[in-house]
């Protein structure tokens, strides 16, 4: 009997900007359940890689093969300012088709402290509202992986405990996590595995150095880059 796939597969994976390698012969796996903070300064092409996992662009060559359904949370909040936040939610459950997505859409307002404005436009909402919507709208189909870019951004101390504990609770059942994150004593609260960029290429993949537990910042160093 075969072993089960990985949930995240990327083979020898090119993006171009112009003549820019903005990815240099990716190539890494996430075994299921495991949660992955992806690492690297600014322009160390973790969003490009995010977005070529997510199917949101096109590898030059190679290919990032994704085991299951994905919950995307990008730089784009991606929820309709003029609609509100329940109505936000219902259409993305119709959308992944869940069952009972008005019902659903209610349960992740109220696990993201959204309820009290369900019924405000999303126009109204602060940055960090919107961000938890976002937020509720990535896990509302129970994806199998999740690809995260930047999750904590916008969010206050409460709203980060609050999305830790989300994606702890995903990573109990099974789910997968690959995030991109600055904000390394977070990630590393969570992470099992690191993934590190520079200049596009992969300079470090495997489990979480002990050392990063007690300092964050121990792998940057240790490769020569500042955060």
């Amino acid at each position: 009997m075969s072993a089960a796939p990985f949930a995240v597969e990327a083979k020898d994976v090119w993006k171009f900007y112009g003549d820019f390698p903005a990815l240099r012969e990716i190539s890494f796996t996430v075994e299921k359940g495991q949660c992955v903070a992806l690492l690297g300064r600014n322009g160390a092409g973790k969003t490009t890689l995010l977005r070529v996992a997510a199917g949101l662009s096109h590898a030059a060559r190679g290919e990032v093969k994704i085991d299951g359904g994905i919950g995307w949370l990008g730089h784009g909040i991606g929820v309709y300012d003029e609609l509100s936040a329940l109505e936000n939610l219902t259409i993305f459950g119709k959308l992944h088709r869940v069952p009972e997505p008005g019902k659903r859409a209610m349960e992740w307002l109220e696990r993201t402290n959204l309820a009290v404005v369900k019924d405000a436009r999303v126009r109204e909402f602060s940055r960090g509202m919107r961000q938890r919507l976002a937020v509720a709208r990535a896990f509302i189909h129970d994806p199998g992986v999740m690809l995260f870019d930047e999750p904590f951004t916008s969010l206050d101390d409460r709203a980060i405990a609050l999305l830790q504990g989300l994606i702890a609770d995903a990573l109990q059942r099974g789910r997968t996590v690959v995030m991109s994150t600055h904000q390394l004593r977070e990630a590393m609260e969570l992470a099992t595995h690191v993934v590190l960029l520079q200049r596009g290429q992969l300079v470090f993949q495997g489990p979480r150095p002990v050392e990063m537990l007690t300092d964050p910042g121990w792998l940057y160093r240790t490769y020569g880059e500042s955060q």
